[in-house]
């Protein structure tokens, strides 16, 4: 990228199909999905459920799409939907659970942890009776994304998933970014997903594709979210072509640990200003934090977008950056030099 040109780091979901990508897409093997019949789709979801350690999964065209259908496929209209109050599913996802699925909702704050105690799913956690509804899922996070990007360790999402499952409770892990969680944590993704009953992940982040993400959990969950696919409209025709590309970004999974160094160098970069926080980012998302700075995130986040740098708001004074495959170490000093311009500006 030229450093005279807008250097975006609102997203790791902006990245651009590279040629490899391109090329998979225009000569992509076709049939219409929704018979089954497209071989591109059907190769995808193999490597998919065994990229993951599940047995089966499912193409959809949206990670947000992906959550709600394993919401409505482990639950029932009543229930409830147990899950951290930072969580996307909760935060970002438009009551999905409430107006798709008929689910209630209860939080519990997990703090800096990410994930619930295992006393605090216990205690969370209703039994069904003349007055209450009844707890049918359990829903964790990883890496978790308003948190930062902490990359989860296992232990917690196993302690926490062991408490519901005994309890008969289904868990769904959205693992959106499971992959930037594996490499920042050493271990294989199918770990981090082995506690849970299903997993979602998105192949348009960190892995670069150009749209869509992946349910998979056991043949018989997955069959089960065919149909509440199709419920939801994300049924898909000659889908290879946008199944090609992704099998690219399968491949790419190595290589986030690039976009993690990126973070670790975007964020030392502007902690060293005054007046902004930045902790140490565990994978490729980095939030500044610019209140002893008096700068609130709506200014810094206009103020970036006028100095070519793309971020996105987060909270009050927290603001944050992502790296991602079509950044390098010059783009991250350069928007370091322009968000230090910026900062320097508004502090006076």
């Amino acid at each position: 990228m030229s450093h005279d040109d807008f250097i975006d780091l609102r997203s790791d979901t902006v990245t651009t199909p590279s040629d490899e990508m391109r090329d998979a897409a225009a000569t992509a093997e076709v049939g219409d999905d929704v018979y089954r019949d497209d071989p591109t789709v059907n190769e995808l979801e193999r490597r998919a459920a065994e990229a993951v350690g599940t047995e089966a999964a499912l193409y959809v065209p949206s990670g947000t799409m992906a959550n709600q259908i394993a919401v409505h496929a482990h639950t029932e209209p009543g229930q409830e939907l147990l899950l951290e109050r930072e969580s996307h599913i909760y935060r970002w996802e438009l009551a999905g659970a409430a107006k798709l699925s008929g689910v209630q909702t209860r939080t519990i704050d997990a703090g800096e942890r990410c994930v619930p105690t295992p006393e605090a799913v216990h205690e969370g956690l209703v039994d069904e009776d003349l007055h209450r509804p009844g707890t049918g899922l359990l829903a964790v996070e990883n890496t978790h994304n308003y948190r930062g990007g902490i990359a989860v360790p296992v232990d917690r999402i196993a302690a926490a998933a062991e408490v519901a499952r005994d309890a008969d409770v289904p868990v769904h892990l959205d693992g959106a970014r499971v992959f930037n969680a594996a490499v920042a944590l050493g271990v294989d993704a199918s770990e981090i997903v082995d506690p849970a009953d299903s997993v979602t992940f998105c192949l348009s982040k960190g892995l670069g594709a150009p749209v869509g993400s992946i349910l998979a959990g056991d043949e018989a969950f997955i069959e089960d979210a065919r149909r509440v696919r199709k419920l939801f409209g994300g049924g898909m025709r000659q889908a290879g072509m946008i199944a090609a590309p992704a099998l690219r970004a399968l491949e790419n999974v190595d290589r986030l640990a690039e976009d993690h160094a990126n973070a670790e160098r975007l964020a030392a970069g502007l902690d060293a200003l005054e007046g902004v926080d930045v902790p140490a980012p565990d994978t490729n998302i980095v939030v500044a934090d610019t209140e002893a700075a008096g700068i609130p995130a709506e200014s810094l986040y206009a103020a970036c977008k006028e100095a070519g740098v793309g971020c996105v708001e987060f909270d009050d004074y927290a603001t944050r950056f992502t790296t991602h495959l079509d950044l390098d170490e010059s783009d991250v000093d350069e928007a370091v030099d322009r968000v230090a311009a910026v900062v320097d500006d508004l502090r006076n």
